[in-house]
């Protein structure tokens, strides 16, 4: 009964933690960007730049380089990149945003860099950049057929002989705006405020939501925003109750999970280290930034260097709430290929980067 009552408990105090520190200014803005994006982004546009009939190699850079600048945490980043997708993008693009958001914004970067060194920060980058280019690679052609059909599902909305020019004036200058409200709102919290009470966060969080809400109201019609409320509210109930539900899970597993045999077995750079240390981060929930003290933790207790890059990459890109959730909004069957894909990549680059550059 005891033992029951302490996985409970941790579950419970895990799902506190996440709703008191991340619903508000996290995933409000989160939702509100990916409702956006569908509602006021033209598919034609999506499909121009990010769809699979877009350059891959200027789809993947563009959805690597702006995801670069998201400090955004691998739960947050679902609705971000499920709303890219429905717009139109590619699944090697929007798969793309939900693996660079969190495993190597700027922000956990620097972090990285000033905790760690700024070797193990350029190294994170750098591999976490070349794994983009493979989860998008391996994820375009795992499920080409599929998307050959959303292309061509896509193309009754009209983007054949569009020219550049007028793909980029379909788009209307007030709706770009609102949407970087958006954006700098998700962002401003983790940017603006590093360091002291949470309140603070929020407090940016409000100031920033208030604009958003300002600026909606002057340029936007009621219609248009009851269809944005309608699209966000359509991402909030697909996934919210998937990632509460996980965070919950992660808790319980935090609670059996016995942190001595953990350091016991993270020693080394060999490949069964890197494998574990790839599989706790895939599983455990890392908030953006907070990976970084816990990696020192562990490599001051014995942790080699090989496996801290592997769970620096891993623990905040995905998660098992990270899991459950995009298995809703994407499908069992990307999920699985993308977990699958991660966990190998991040076994390797930690096993290759432990045995060659810190050799």
């Amino acid at each position: 009964m005891h033992l029951l009552w302490s996985l409970v408990k941790g579950g419970l105090l895990a799902l506190e933690d996440y709703i008191a520190y991340h619903i508000l200014t996290c995933l409000v803005p989160a939702f509100l960007l990916a409702g956006g994006m569908v509602a006021f982004i033209p598919k034609e546009t999506v499909l121009h730049y990010l769809g699979i009939a877009a350059s891959r190699v200027r789809s993947f850079i563009i959805a690597a380089f702006a995801s670069f600048f998201v400090a955004a945490c691998s739960c947050t980043v679902i609705p971000v990149s499920a709303g890219v997708y429905f717009a139109g993008a590619g699944i090697g693009a929007a798969f793309i945003i939900l693996w660079v958001a969190p495993a190597t914004n700027i922000l956990a970067l620097t972090y990285t860099g000033a905790i760690l060194g700024w070797d193990t920060a350029l190294v994170r980058i750098v591999s976490a950049l070349l794994m983009a280019m493979i989860v998008g690679t391996v994820m375009t052609f795992a499920f080409y057929r599929e998307e050959l059909q959303r292309f061509s599902d896509a193309q009754s909305i009209g983007t054949d002989g569009l020219d550049s020019s007028e793909i980029l004036t379909s788009v209307k200058k007030t709706d770009i705006v609102l949407l970087l409200l958006i954006v700098a709102d998700l962002l401003a919290p983790n940017y603006l405020v590093r360091t002291g009470p949470y309140w603070q966060k929020v407090a940016v969080w409000a100031v920033g939501m208030v604009i958003v809400a300002l600026y909606a109201w002057r340029t936007k019609s009621l219609d248009e925003i009851r269809h944005w409320l309608q699209e966000t509210w359509w991402f909030v109930r697909i996934i919210l109750p998937l990632l509460l539900v996980g965070v919950f899970i992660v808790g319980v597993i935090g609670t059996l999970l016995p942190e001595e045999i953990v350091r016991q077995w993270l020693g080394g750079s060999s490949l069964r280290s890197s494998f574990l240390a790839t599989l706790i981060g895939a599983i455990s929930y890392f908030a953006t930034m907070t990976e970084a003290p816990f990696v020192h933790k562990l490599m001051q207790l014995g942790m080699g260097k090989g496996p801290a890059l592997a769970l620096l990459l891993t623990g905040p890109g995905v998660s098992l709430p990270n899991w459950i959730a995009i298995s809703r909004i994407f499908g069992v069957k990307k999920a699985a290929v993308y977990v699958l894909t991660i966990i190998v990549l991040g076994t390797l680059v930690g096993w290759i980067t432990g045995n060659t550059i810190w050799r």
